[in-house]
């Protein structure tokens, strides 16, 4: 192994912080950003069927967003700029149900995040400008789409809105409910 290193996310069973072993000089860098044999060895066994990339400006919310029916594994990193990224375990059963994990992701930190199916997710753009990418599990359905609002005081998450920013929301996003609604 040895080309990343992964970090357990607190108490969260199955959140991983992932970072690769960067490679540099006066040219630039070079890094593996995925190898299914490094990731496997460090319990990540998963198969990715389809790769995301979105451009977001500075103060955009999106999230927190999960697949209800098709719940997909992600693994998650800024290619540009910088974001608050954030993982709601819900996962039923789970002695962490309901708690919450956010860890910053940047270009410059080339850090990942290991999301497991059964959390929703969401990031802020901290940075002029940001670009998310994402491998996931499962293909996308857009009928199957459920998320939470972003500010449930009952999740808590602690979200660094720098004084002044002004948040942009999709419409969507606006309208989630929170975790008493979802917690059936």
């Amino acid at each position: 192994m040895g080309k990343i290193k992964v970090t357990p996310c607190g108490d969260i069973e199955g959140l991983k912080v992932i970072e690769p072993t960067v490679f540099g000089d006066s040219r630039g860098y070079f890094m593996e950003t995925y190898n299914y044999n490094d990731f496997k060895e460090a319990g990540i066994d998963v198969e990715f069927v389809q790769d995301n990339q979105s451009s977001s400006h500075y103060g955009v919310l999106r999230g927190l967003h999960f697949q209800i029916n098709y719940p997909q594994d992600k693994l998650v990193r800024v290619v540009s700029g910088e974001v608050y990224d954030v993982a709601v375990d819900l996962r039923e059963g789970s002695a962490t149900y309901g708690k919450w994990y956010g860890v910053l992701l940047s270009a410059e930190n080339k850090k990942q995040f290991f999301i497991p199916r059964g959390f929703a997710h969401g990031f802020l753009v901290l940075s002029e400008r940001a670009e998310f990418t994402y491998k996931c599990s499962d293909f996308y359905h857009p009928n199957d789409e459920g998320g939470l609002i972003w500010n449930d005081p009952d999740i808590g998450v602690e979200w660094p809105i720098p004084e002044g920013m002004e948040l942009d929301l999709s419409d969507k996003d606006k309208k989630w409910h929170g975790f008493k609604e979802f917690h059936r």
